[in-house]
């Protein structure tokens, strides 16, 4: 009787797993965002033979991409989790004034790099206790820092630029590594380091749990007041690191820095494929859509075409985006 038995249990075994399918139009949707931007790069080129894509200003357009690079990641991480911030932009100017005001160059560089990552870190803890333990809707208490911390930037640096004269800052931050800027350095740390807490660690198998269905990620056990908390926390955190981009950009702390980063982030973040309803992205896409709008900017600038135009024509990718993302789930919907 064991032959028998042997060969049924034979028979029963399943054959090797196929792909699954979310993973497969995941990187058809990659391959799509890559596509446009090849196509973008061409017309840039079409537009302007002589300088689109010469090494001066492809350093030029990854340097503007890396400070909205790195909140994006940050922004990433929020939408994930089912959540929004629209504060990055003033976290960003308050950080950058804070660590440019005389009283704290005076201590060096090195003090000057903690201080925009505290307070960047300090406002994102904010956002996340309101809204976790607060249980303020995201949009409100985002809104709510969006408006104080811009405030609150003003108030300390008198609305005047804050000019940086510690050279030590400036000299590291303007600098290069083997023959590659530090900004662009910064952001494929922040990038790298951001893809494996997403999608290595338990923390990130969890945002991904608690941006899909919140209550039953509580019942699985997960903390979820305090998960949200160190989310909107990690998305400060990078406000901070971005601030210092700025600053090293800059070589100035202002009240007006990072102005519409929660415009461009979120934009980002949707054109590369996550769901702003939560549950489901990736910061492959996120770096892409980023360097989407990085290139159709300087396509903008160096045709003279007016600031109004790009960001009506962010708004209409936006909401593009959106669509295409329902029409697909409900697509999918269906199917099932």
């Amino acid at each position: 009787m064991a032959a028998p038995e042997q060969t049924a249990v034979r028979a029963e075994t399943p054959a090797p797993l196929a792909p699954p399918k979310s993973a497969s139009r995941l990187d058809l949707r990659l391959a799509g965002l890559l596509g446009v931007l090849v196509l973008l790069c061409v017309v840039g080129y079409v537009t302007r033979p002589e300088s689109f894509l010469t090494e001066a200003n492809i350093s030029t357009m990854l340097r503007l991409a890396a400070a909205i690079g790195v909140v994006s990641v940050g922004m990433t991480f929020v939408i994930i989790s089912g959540g929004i911030d629209l504060s990055v932009g003033s976290i960003v100017a308050l950080a950058s004034v804070w660590a440019t005001t005389l009283a704290t160059q005076a201590y060096g560089p090195v003090v000057m790099v903690l201080c925009a990552l505290l307070v960047g870190l300090a406002c994102g803890l904010v956002n996340g206790v309101l809204i976790s333990y607060g249980k303020i809707v995201p949009f409100i208490a985002t809104l709510a820092m969006y408006a104080s911390a811009r405030g609150l930037a003003e108030r300390i640096s008198g609305r005047r630029t804050q000019v940086v004269s510690e050279t030590g800052f400036t000299d590291f931050f303007r600098g290069d590594f083997l023959g590659v800027p530090i900004l662009i350095w910064m952001l494929a740390l922040v990038f790298a380091v951001g893809w494996v807490l997403l999608n290595r660690t338990t923390f990130g198998r969890r945002t991904f749990a608690v941006g899909g269905n919140a209550e039953a990620a509580r019942l699985a056990g997960i903390n979820v007041k305090r998960h949200t908390a160190l989310v909107y926390g990690i998305a400060g955190l990078c406000c901070g690191i971005a601030a210092i981009m700025v600053i090293a950009r800059t070589t100035s702390g202002a009240s007006t820095n990072g102005l519409f980063y929660e415009l461009d982030a979120i934009a980002a973040v949707v054109i590369g494929g996550t769901l702003l309803s939560g549950g489901r992205g990736t910061l492959i896409g996120t770096l892409i859509g980023v360097l989407i709008f990085t290139v159709l900017n300087s396509i903008f600038t160096q045709n003279n075409l007016d600031t109004d135009i790009q960001n009506i024509a962010k708004g209409v990718i936006i909401v593009a985006a959106v669509l295409l993302q329902r029409t697909t789930s409900r697509r999918n919907a269906d199917k099932t």
